[in-house]
């Protein structure tokens, strides 16, 4: 029990890194200074980056040891589109009382207001978290808690974009509408155009 404690807080430590853009796609993850900067032995730690590299988060190199792996658009269409059909399959399974509507609405406002980049990353994040938060298949949302963190990597930087965070907003509100009418396919259809709207753009990017 103690040992699983302490891989999910070297994994939440490193999601954290990636969401502030402290650790960038190239980068080498040493083994030793975060250890000494966590006050945690390597034995936990190296295998938190075992999790995260069995779940594409990472690569492991040998002789190198685990790197952040470089960017690439058929990796990226493979991912957003697994990303889009596990939503879907969650919040078509997913029912909402009063006060999820409540959390959802609160979170809408809260990412239309953030301003700094990053807080605007983890709140699209933390949006989508809570749409498929009451699925039941505890599976799935492992799954997908895993691929979203490789999908960080890929949306750094989107924050300073306003007009995308804009079209993410405006689609965000669509599906929270037609959630509390009560519409999930038709929220399920928009959300999966949301994903695959920022697979275009991610592809653009890339180049």
């Amino acid at each position: 029990m103690q040992s699983q404690i302490l891989r999910n807080q070297v994994k939440n430590h490193l999601l954290g890194q990636i969401q502030k853009g402290e650790l960038k796609v190239g980068q080498t993850i040493n083994l030793a200074a975060l250890s000494r900067g966590m006050g945690i032995s390597v034995t936990p730690i190296r295998e938190a980056l075992s999790q995260l590299e069995h779940a594409k988060a990472i690569k492991a190199i040998p002789k190198r040891g685990f790197v952040v792996a470089h960017l690439d658009k058929k990796e990226a269409s493979d991912l957003y589109h697994t990303v889009a059909q596990l939503e879907m399959m969650a919040l078509e399974s997913s029912n909402f009382s009063e006060d999820d509507l409540a959390l959802l609405r609160l979170q809408q406002s809260r990412t239309q207001q953030m301003a700094a980049p990053m807080d605007r990353l983890k709140a699209r994040f933390d949006f989508h978290a809570l749409l498929v938060k009451n699925c039941s298949n505890m599976v799935l949302l492992q799954v997908l808690d895993n691929l979203k963190v490789r999908l960080h990597f890929y949306e750094q930087g989107f924050g300073e974009d306003t007009s995308f965070y804009g079209l993410m907003n405006n689609q965000n509100e669509a599906i929270l509408q037609a959630i509390e009418e009560d519409n999930v396919p038709t929220a399920t259809l928009i959300l999966k155009m949301n994903w695959m709207t920022v697979l275009e753009y991610v592809q653009n990017r890339i180049g």
